[in-house]
């Protein structure tokens, strides 16, 4: 692989905004991540390792299935139901008792199923993250993990490929990314070099290749610009994890 842009003094503390990225030519996305197409040097790649830290999504440790579904009943409209409950069952209304009843027990499964599937849906997106990387270090071609990707690092795409970082595409023969998970595109995209408006959406994003995505077909090599919570799957991972409780309007009244 030769070299098209020199190596440039130490490197950037913090890379330019990830939304301009796809705006940007190769050379200078390269050179403003102090990189060549050569690759990061070692001592550098871990440099960069300690700054920004390992490229792996978050994981928490998932609440116990008797808490979460104990969770649906700490809730103060739930607590007026359950005494409403207790109040038309010694009034000798059975009726009214099991029909508010059954009201708790069908919110609590609906809220016990519902936070089961946003914890599969994180466990998910952690996945699609590839245990190994294929990168340029110190002029020769490398398998490294994942998490020991860094901004700077020349990853290298090849067919059945699952994309470990967010890269600003350098080289690209005939590529073709699935990109169903972020766009939900069914058809790969055709990936290109070449630079697109900074206003792009991500759809249309044809100059990078983004975390978690799978390479359909053809070559490429970029640069990557973002690892870890700063990709494009990152972003869905915590807004995932910031999902909280609705509160109605009836709640925040009772409140």
């Amino acid at each position: 692989m030769g070299r098209s842009v020199d190596v440039l003094p130490p490197p950037v503390t913090r890379p330019p905004t990830t939304q301009s990225w796809h705006a940007l030519s190769a050379a200078a996305a390269i050179e403003a991540l102090s990189s060549d197409l050569h690759g990061l040097t070692s001592t550098d790649a871990a440099d960069r390792l300690r700054r920004h830290g390992p490229n792996a999504l978050p994981t928490a440790q998932p609440a116990s299935p008797w808490k979460r579904l104990l969770a649906q009943f700490d809730n103060l409209l739930i607590h007026v139901l359950l005494l409403a409950a207790v109040v038309t069952a010694l009034l000798g209304h059975p009726i009214d008792t099991a029909v508010i009843i059954g009201v708790v027990v069908a919110n609590a499964i609906i809220g016990y199923v519902q936070e089961g599937k946003a914890e599969e849906a994180l466990d998910a997106i952690r996945s699609m993250i590839s245990p190994k990387a294929s990168v340029v270090r110190d002029g020769r071609r490398m398998t490294i993990a994942a998490s020991e990707v860094v901004p700077g690092d020349v990853l290298l795409l090849e067919p059945g490929d699952r994309v470990t970082a967010d890269v600003r595409l350098v080289k690209a023969r005939n590529l073709r990314l699935d990109e169903s998970v972020l766009t939900g595109e069914s058809v790969p995209v055709e990936k290109s070099i070449e630079p697109v408006s900074a206003s792009a959406a991500v759809a249309d994003r044809r100059s990078m290749a983004f975390s978690g995505t799978l390479v359909a077909a053809g070559q490429g090599a970029g640069v990557v610009v973002a690892t870890g919570l700063a990709t494009e799957l990152g972003r869905i991972s915590a807004l995932l994890g910031r999902v909280g409780q609705l509160e109605t309007p009836m709640i925040r009244q009772m409140n």
